[in-house]
């Protein structure tokens, strides 16, 4: 059964392979979560799963997606943050953040309101990216940042990475995927720079392996660091799955502990095909081919495609989104499924 074995990262053992994808709600005001994050993210891990990631969560304010975008580049946000990872603790499961950076993505809506462009005077503010070119025609129009503009992306990773621990965090996602600013500096499609963060791939994984290092140094050796990267940007002359291995390779060799494998969101012009465990392949060949723990993702709705999908080594972990939406309690539905057997609250004993 490998769904429900354990599985040793650094100094955690996670009680199983599920892992609650970090799904960004919309909620907050000023980056300060509050009782809806609470119980969205409490009652996942009541449910069973080994690891709660919470949402994209920005490093600066500039760094959000929308105004409704948690935040931890405060100690008020932090503060919020701390009884919510304590109950996901509390109920044994691993409480892990995403610590992102939206760039040239970023001042935009809420899906439910359009997800476009929010202007200054609305709320929004200018986004900074690679170049001054915009995700596309309805997006801001961001600025290019310069050396101080990186280096202060950098520090504040690291600022958000020590006040994540101060708050009872034990686990890190850096968000490089989705065309957030790490990947808008890694793809060729986003960056056309001409300094050492452009051109080459050398330079243009440059600002990740930065990040991932500085991280590295300031959060605790014992505990783990993973990241997300998208393998592929489906589209010509973007970002591909060779260049993603390069930068696997990289980015084991400093320390990160777990690739989440994602793929796409780029650029509007991308041409991928979801479908039931589309996005696995990419997670088997790094895994595979860079000798580094991955987790895979991607309409995985079933026990025995989840079972499979580890059974067959394509990854560590299975990484659930959309599903434990619908079914917070997968696990435990999952663990009967399967025949295992999982801890199950005093509370909830009744029933099961």
């Amino acid at each position: 059964m490998h769904l429900f074995s354990p599985l040793a990262q650094r100094s955690l053992v996670l009680r199983n392979r599920i892992v609650v994808s970090p799904m960004c709600q919309y909620s907050v005001t000023d980056g300060v979560p509050g009782d809806w994050h609470l119980v969205h993210l409490g009652s996942r891990a009541v449910g069973g799963a080994a690891v709660v990631i919470a949402e994209a969560t920005a490093v600066e304010a500039r760094g959000r997606i929308s105004p409704a975008d948690t935040g931890i580049w405060n100690d008020a946000q932090r503060d919020a943050w701390a009884p919510i990872a304590r109950f996901i603790a509390e109920q044994g499961a691993v409480p892990g953040i995403q610590l992102a950076h939206a760039g040239r993505k970023g001042s935009t809506a809420a899906p439910w309101d359009g997800g476009k462009a929010v202007a200054p005077g609305a709320g929004g503010w200018t986004p900074v990216a690679p170049g001054a070119m915009a995700y596309a025609d309805d997006y801001p129009q961001p600025e290019a940042l310069d050396a101080a503009g990186i280096r202060a992306v950098i520090d504040a990773f690291v600022a958000a990475a020590r006040r994540a621990h101060d708050a009872g965090f034990r686990l890190i996602e850096l968000h490089a995927a989705h065309g957030y600013l790490l990947h808008q500096f890694l793809s060729p499609l986003s960056n056309r720079r001409g300094d050492g963060y452009g051109g080459s791939l050398e330079n243009r994984m440059r600002l990740t392996l930065e990040v991932t290092a500085a991280v590295r140094a300031a959060w605790p050796a014992e505990l783990p660091l993973w990241i997300r990267i998208s393998a592929t940007d489906g589209a010509e002359g973007g970002w591909d799955l060779a260049q993603s291995l390069a930068l696997a390779r990289d980015l084991k060799r400093l320390g990160v502990d777990l690739i989440d494998v994602s793929s796409g969101g780029l650029t509007a012009a991308q041409k991928i095909t979801p479908g039931p465990g589309y996005q696995v392949p990419f997670a088997g060949t790094i895994r595979r081919e860079a000798g580094i723990a991955t987790g895979a993702l991607g309409m995985i709705t079933e026990p025995a495609q989840a079972e499979t999908i580890l059974a067959s080594g394509q990854a560590d972990v299975v990484i659930m989104a959309r599903e434990l939406l619908r079914d917070p309690y997968f696990p435990r539905r999952a663990a009967k499924a399967l025949g295992a057997s999982i801890p199950t609250p005093r509370q909830y004993l009744r029933a099961w």
